[in-house]
């Protein structure tokens, strides 16, 4: 490690540093890029009426990619005109008026990557401009009523399905609504976005073929918010979103079959345990089965399980460029699948890698910059809103553990145990910043309290608050012990970088630097279905997943700050009880808890607020909690994030935002990416 390190840091010294500057200068610099202080206009609520003069339909003839004219004039597509909804979105690319074809070469870590082929093409009804501005985009305008609780869509009349069969209309929604939100095989407790504070379900109305109304009985300003991710109708763990082809998956649905004796043969050779697990994880997953009709800009050609997955142009995609031209640019995108770390850089030094930015970390950037001439390609640098961090699970089955973990001078302690600079150094090259989880500088939520809270690399006092807390015995190895005086304090934290990768370099430190205060931690890698399914069943002690939507937090509705989000686990069972009490793995917090204080300031102030500046001071009410009691431990933050882009590769920017919210380097909108010469890349 110290021999690798020497040289990533003498590396960035010497040759790096410059161009390194120069293209961090470029982040802050680059025009598409919000400004780190004003506040964007995203987190009001949206405003009622928008729609963009962008919108209107060019005058001009709409034109097509060559690959679709040759099916047109040999009669096996039906002109663009005839594909193209009344009014079609018009997209405008960072880089302008692109050029049609080509292949775009990306790499994939598994089945249970999905959501790295999935963000090309998730977003549904709405999307952010430049600015981070909310803007319709499936949708062709909405509108919401004064009180906030009635919203109205109106959909783009002649938007296609990807098999060309049917128009994405009401009727899709009445389906969703009737037979997947209301199943309760389906969507056994539905999310947030679809019901009250006291769990009763939206309302719905089809007022006609483009217009429907959803009526809640509270209000509900971030309606809209809910609706810019899930334009593949939501993964397959996740609660059915209302973006369904009904023509299609009304043959999979146990209550709209013609033909239930066939599904329920297909349901057994596909060796699913019961429909509800068939329809959700097969039937209605893109990734799974490549049949299923889409919105968006690709579709499938084969399933997520294959070595090279492939994506290709969808021809009813509904948006075109500002001349009229039917997007997206590129014909297809390649996703090959790599075994390691190793083997995937190798791809990205030989250049054959094409554009991206998941998988690829700020430890291997002196690397890359190395590679930039014979791969033929540029290192370009956005603002990543993931943290460095580590989560204790207060809602862990351990009772020890559990009573070890949910005292606050232990947590305290124990982040003050931690020697960030150090971290930031040895592993990161001293490009990150020392902060706990919480929103970036850039957030208009950016709270300086938060951020600092328990900083300083402290011994001394994560000595003494540990002994206040009560573990003053060590065993012979220095460990302290549990107070029933027999255990020692150790515990796992599972994370899904393997050997070799900075994470595991940064958790090795920490682990050195708990053990002098006489913590014995170790970090274990997991493959991600693993992992997926320990922290569903609340059968995790830790874990090391650093925390992310943090540029627009209201968005996603908080769920790493309310503990709703699982996969960062500091507290799986806790939220399990929030969200569905019914749940196998739910844990009832205890009477009193501050978890308690922070789902009362969210479903009672913040949730029901339609002021955005009374949403931004309810929130940091919660993130005053979070500096008080330190529900995860974060080390670092504030990380520039590496971008992969080949040579003649146009559309993404230096300085984007890279947040799971805005859809990471898919963030300006993957279908205006294109060649400069696209003949130089086809596969």
């Amino acid at each position: 490690m110290k021999e690798r390190t020497i040289t990533r840091r003498e590396f960035i010294r010497l040759s790096v540093l410059t161009a390194a500057g120069a293209v961090a200068a470029a982040c802050v610099q680059a025009p598409p890029a919000p400004a780190p202080t004003p506040v964007p206009e995203a987190t009001k609520a949206p405003p009622p009426t928008p729609v963009p003069a962008a919108t209107e339909a060019p005058a001009a003839k709409y034109k097509e990619a060559p690959m679709l004219a040759e099916l047109v004039k040999a009669g096996k597509l039906p002109p663009v005109d005839e594909r193209l909804p009344k009014n079609p979105l018009v997209m405008e690319g960072a880089e302008g008026i692109g050029n049609y074809g080509g292949t775009w070469r990306r790499c994939f870590s598994g089945v249970s990557d999905y959501w790295g082929p999935t963000k090309l093409h998730d977003r549904a009804w709405a999307w952010f401009d430049r600015n981070l501005n909310l803007r319709p985009r499936l949708l062709e305008s909405w509108s919401v009523s004064p009180d906030g609780k009635v919203w109205t869509i109106k959909m783009r009349e002649g938007v296609k399905w990807s098999d060309g069969k049917a128009e994405y209309n009401t009727d899709d929604l009445a389906f969703w609504y009737e037979y997947e939100l209301l199943n309760k095989k389906l969507t056994p407790t539905p999310g947030t976005q679809w019901r009250d504070p006291d769990m009763t379900v939206v309302k719905f109305e089809a007022v006609d073929k483009h217009t429907a109304r959803f009526t809640y009985g509270k209000p509900k300003p971030l309606f809209m918010y809910g609706m810019t991710r899930g334009g593949t109708g939501g993964g397959a763990t996740i609660a059915p979103l209302p973006v369904a082809p009904s023509h299609y998956m009304k043959e999979f649905h146990e209550d709209t079959t013609s033909d239930k004796a066939k599904l329920e043969e297909d349901v057994k050779a596909r060796g699913f345990a019961d429909w509800q697990t068939y329809y959700m994880q097969f039937a209605r997953q893109w990734t799974a089965n490549p049949e299923r009709p889409l919105v968006s800009a690709w579709r499938a050609l084969g399933p997520l399980s294959t070595e090279m997955f492939v994506m290709e142009r969808n021809p009813y995609f509904f948006a075109v460029d500002q001349e009229g031209n039917q997007l997206p640019y590129i014909d297809k995108i390649t996703h090959r699948l790599f075994e390691n770390q190793e083997v995937k850089n190798l791809w990205v030094t030989n250049g054959e890698i094409d554009m991206q930015y998941r998988h690829m970390t700020i430890a291997d950037l002196a690397l890359y910059k190395s590679g930039e001439a014979q791969g033929d390609y540029k290192v370009l640098l956005g603002i990543m809103a993931s943290h460095v961090a580590m989560q204790l699970n207060l809602s862990t089955k351990n009772p020890l553990l559990n009573e070890f973990f949910n005292q606050r001078n232990v947590r305290i302690a124990i982040s003050h145990a931690i020697n960030r600079d150090q971290v930031n150094q040895l592993v990161y090259n001293g490009l990150l910043k020392p902060r706990q989880y919480s929103p970036l500088p850039m957030s208009p939520q950016y709270y300086e309290k938060a951020a600092t809270a328990h900083l300083e690399y402290d011994p001394d006092l994560a000595n003494r608050l540990l002994d206040e807390a009560g573990y003053t015995q060590k065993d012979a190895e220095g460990i302290r012990l549990h107070k029933d005086g027999v255990t020692p304090i150790s515990f796992i934290v599972e994370g899904t970088d393997q050997a070799g990768t900075p994470t595991e370099d940064a958790a090795l430190l920490v682990a050195k630097d708990l053990a002098k205060v006489g913590i014995k931690m170790t970090y274990k890698y997991v493959e991600r279905a693993l992992y997926t399914e320990h922290y569903s069943a609340n059968d995790i002690e830790a874990a090391w997943w650093g925390g992310d939507r943090t540029v627009l937090p209201l968005v996603p509705e908080a769920i790493i700050f309310r503990g709703v989000q699982p996969d960062r686990p500091w507290c799986p069972g806790w939220g399990f009880w929030y969200t569905d009490p019914t749940n196998p793995n739910a844990v009832k917090p205890p009477d009193g808890h501050w978890i308690w204080t922070i789902w009362k300031i969210w479903d009672e102030e913040i949730a029901v607020e339609p002021d955005p500046d009374k949403q931004t001071a309810a929130f940091k009410k919660i993130l005053d909690i979070w500096a008080e009691e330190l529900p995860m431990i974060g080390i670092l933050g504030e990380q520039p994030g590496v971008i992969i882009v080949k040579n003649g590769f146009k559309g993404p920017q230096a300085g984007m935002p890279l947040d799971d919210t805005t859809g990471d380097e898919q963030f300006l909108q993957a279908e205006t990416y294109y060649w400069d010469d696209p003949a130089k890349h086809t596969v």
